[in-house]
């Protein structure tokens, strides 16, 4: 029976309901979906000879059963044996409890076993794992066998049972959606040829082949869909446009305490010119934790308030939100402007009046959380967003916010650098500001490795910090399965601290779970020196400012990434006094001890974000569930960066030659795209 790509698994042969509830586990519910089920390895069972193979060896052989017998040398406990000869030497297949094996092998009968040689008592013995019926078509002994993502009860043998069965009744049907050309610069072989080699390869470097083929087809797609969506903006047409610098920027210059490096300058200019375009400004702006993007951005604000439209800067927490609007508060002020605040935890009154100033445009400047992408919020005139810490967010939210601008602006901002491959994946669409110079007077912070023994000599050293007139952080152990957990142990330690280790500081407490207000509190009172040291989980982690904080202490510092460490790091050194940055954990894998290294070694973020990628991948590197990372089948943006670069190169010309994807011959990978990126198919301007 004929199978389309889109019929639902449980019909393929073999599958029905019951084994298709399991597929969907594993995310297979169409016929397509199995055949994307790619290998996670593959092992050589082609066959050897008995007289060659060789004790400890996981090998194949194949055979004709000579006789077989059942022991049972205990309660609970069946082996069955079968003597077997392959014209080389005889051989015995050993089984444990299934005593069906003698009635299925009986004697005559040519069998493949796969497993482990054992030649401990002078004859060949093979413990066995897998086994079938020896013949032409065998899928699971006598060849390269594929390893597939597996469950219990959705065995290995089941599952490429299944795979075979979909290709048959789906694979030579398949329509090959590369474009001819791309198919003969990059060498790669075509689509249904593909499928075949990739699951059941003759040879190990046929199957690389066919992998090749569909890392790259992932990587592609991923690249037309990014440009044509940059395509797309650039030929739109703002129905504003602001106009150069004017009265209060250059007010705005003239109150800050302190001059723009360079490198913010020419960050300026991009900006700037971006917004000053016709086509919406698409701009990623990115730099080492400390180094000033914020005030480019609040620039940017003003220079659309300036112009009479409305500015939204959108912040994953609402500690970091609130802690923008107090910032913009101070530094708009001098100016008579006025910013909002939105997030999710204000009261009613304050909530409806927020909401009405930016329904009537009376806000020209608003702050929030996720809140400002709920349905309810209205924007009169919305001509600038700025999204700080984008990672957080993901695709969905950063296009759902633009959307409720005409064609807004839209500048991003990233807590520490992104190494280039991320770059090119997550803002492929996006132009790239680089601030790579950090104010004068910045000190670098000192990092270094405490084991737990030393955790008292730390102590004491916390405790001269705080007599100097300084403060001090201390950084939960993170706790990833939940929040609660997290707040339990932090409210514990500050217990713990305050009482038995530092009684005659003022001890404060700060986690995710505290009201709104709560924290609010005690960020207030910890920027007004009333705290002396703050014991805290990670919502320290982004933007938080505190210049007289000079000293960070990270407990388990081994269960952090390396991006996350250095920016717990960057809370302090914001001040000119000299600051410290205390790793205190016990790694035992060489990953957590190089991460550790790593951070004493050098405070590059740029360099610590490509180390960083290098030892998690790109998977945890962000987290892929929040960050809008795709979740690719088969491709690595570590391994594979050499095809990623091909991709984006191939995306520019086809697009260079076919914008729209009109032309007859890109039809299917226009569909192809709208099939691969579902939702976000209508933003990225190919649907």
């Amino acid at each position: 029976m004929k199978m389309r790509v889109v019929d639902p698994v449980q019909y393929v042969k073999g599958v029905g309901p019951q084994r298709a509830a399991q597929f969907r586990k594993l995310g297979i519910e169409t016929v397509g979906d199995l055949l994307y089920h790619f290998p996670r390895r593959y092992e050589d069972r082609r066959t050897c000879s008995a007289a060659a193979a060789r004790h400890g060896d996981t090998v194949c052989l194949e055979g004709v059963v000579l006789a077989g017998q059942e022991l049972k040398p205990r309660r609970g406990l069946t082996i069955t044996k079968l003597a077997v000869h392959d014209g080389t030497a005889p051989f015995y297949a050993v089984w444990f409890n299934q005593p069906y094996i003698l009635r299925q092998l009986r004697p005559g009968v040519r069998v493949a076993v796969a497993g482990k040689v054992d030649r401990s008592f002078g004859r060949v013995e093979i413990q066995v794992t897998e086994w079938e019926p020896a013949g032409e078509n065998m899928l699971n002994t006598g060849r390269i066998v594929p390893v597939y993502a597996a469950t219990e009860k959705l065995p290995q043998k089941v599952v490429r049972g299944a795979v075979q069965a979909a290709l048959e009744a789906a694979g030579e049907g398949l329509q090959e959606f590369l474009p001819p050309v791309v198919l003969r610069r990059q060498a790669l072989v075509e689509l249904p040829v593909a499928l075949r080699q990739v699951h059941f390869p003759a040879s190990l470097a046929e199957a690389e082949a066919a992998r090749r083929r569909f890392i790259f087809e992932e990587l592609f797609l991923l690249q037309v869909a990014l440009a044509r969506r940059r395509a797309t903006v650039n030929r739109t047409v703002k129905p504003f446009r602001h106009g150069p610098d004017g009265r209060l920027l250059a007010a705005l210059r003239g109150t800050l305490p302190f001059r723009l490096t360079s490198a913010q300058e020419r960050a300026w200019r991009q900006v700037a010119e971006d917004m000053q375009r016709p086509e919406p400004m698409q701009r990623l702006l990115q730099g080492d934790v400390g180094c000033g993007k914020t005030i480019v951005s609040v620039m940017a604000l003003v220079k659309a308030q300036e112009g009479g439209l409305q500015g939204a800067l959108m912040a994953p927490t609402e500690i970091l939100a609130e802690q923008h609007y107090l910032k913009l508060q101070d530094i708009l002020a001098p100016l008579g402007l006025k910013p909002y605040l939105l997030t999710g935890s204000l009261d009613q009154e304050t909530r409806r009046a927020s909401l009405e100033a930016i329904a009537t445009g009376a806000a020209g400047i608003v702050v929030g959380t996720h809140a400002l992408i709920q349905e309810e919020v209205r924007f009169a005139r919305l001509g600038l967003v700025v999204i700080d810490e984008q990672h957080r967010f993901g695709v969905r939210q950063r296009a759902m916010l633009q959307e409720k601008g005409i064609t807004a602006d839209l500048l991003v901002m990233t807590a520490t650098p992104i190494p280039r491959t991320l770059a090119l994946t997550l803002y492929g669409d996006l132009d790239i500001s680089i601030i790579d110079e950090m104010p004068p007077g910045r000190q670098p912070v000192e990092t270094f490795y405490v084991p737990p023994q030393g955790l008292e000599r730390l102590y004491e050293r916390v405790r001269k910090e705080v007599a100097r007139g300084h403060q001090v952080y201390v950084v939960c152990p993170l706790i990833e399965e939940s929040e609660q957990l997290q707040s339990h142990a932090a409210t514990e330690l500050a217990a713990y601290l305050s009482d038995r280790v530092f009684s005659s500081c003022r001890v404060g407490l700060l986690h995710g779970r505290m009201r709104p207000d709560a924290r609010e509190e005690v960020m207030d009172a910890f920027r007004r020196g009333v705290i002396d040291i703050l014991v805290t989980t990670t919502v320290i982690e982004v933007g938080v400012d505190v210049p007289n904080a000079t000293g960070i202490v990270i407990l388990d510092a081994e269960r952090f990434g390396l991006a996350q460490l250095h920016q717990l790091r960057g809370r302090v050194g914001r001040g000119h006094a000299r600051s410290w940055c205390a790793l205190v954990g016990a790694p035992k894998t060489p990953e957590a001890k190089a991460r550790l290294r790593a951070l004493v070694a050098t405070s590059d973020g740029f360099q610590l974000a490509e180390e960083d990628l290098r030892l998690r991948g790109p998977g945890e590197f962000f987290g892929v569930r929040q960050s809008g990372l795709p979740e690719f089948k088969i491709a690595d943006l570590v391994r594979d960066v050499k095809l990623l670069e091909a991709a984006r190169e191939e995306a520019r010309r086809l697009l260079d030659a076919d914008p729209d994807l009109q032309h007859q011959e890109n039809a299917p990978l226009r569909t192809a795209i709208e099939a691969r990126f579902g939702f976000t198919a209508t933003r990225l301007g190919i649907s």
